[in-house]
């Protein structure tokens, strides 16, 4: 397959036929790695990370003395209920 480099704003980009994309198994909004061997450029998805973090883990780090409070935002504005 041949593309071109097209210009977009202050940047250069190529554009990926959606068959290849889904081949790939790349979405838009992915993040991707790339890389240069051999004068070459390498794309690559990247897995992302779940289960990074643990609901017991980030609870621990909360402050003892946190109290979850409800936050007055003012007087309804349009067609809002209260």
């Amino acid at each position: 397959m041949t593309t071109k480099m097209q210009q977009w704003g202050n940047s250069q980009g190529l554009r990926f036929p959606k068959a290849m994309l889904k081949e790939l198994g790349i979405n838009v909004g992915d993040e991707v790695k790339m890389s240069i061997q051999d004068k070459k450029v390498i794309i690559e998805a990247v897995k992302p990370q779940r289960g990074k973090y643990r609901l017991k883990d980030l609870v621990a780090r909360m402050p003892k003395d946190y109290r979850a409070a409800e936050v007055e935002w003012g007087k309804p504005v349009g067609k809002e209920e209260w």
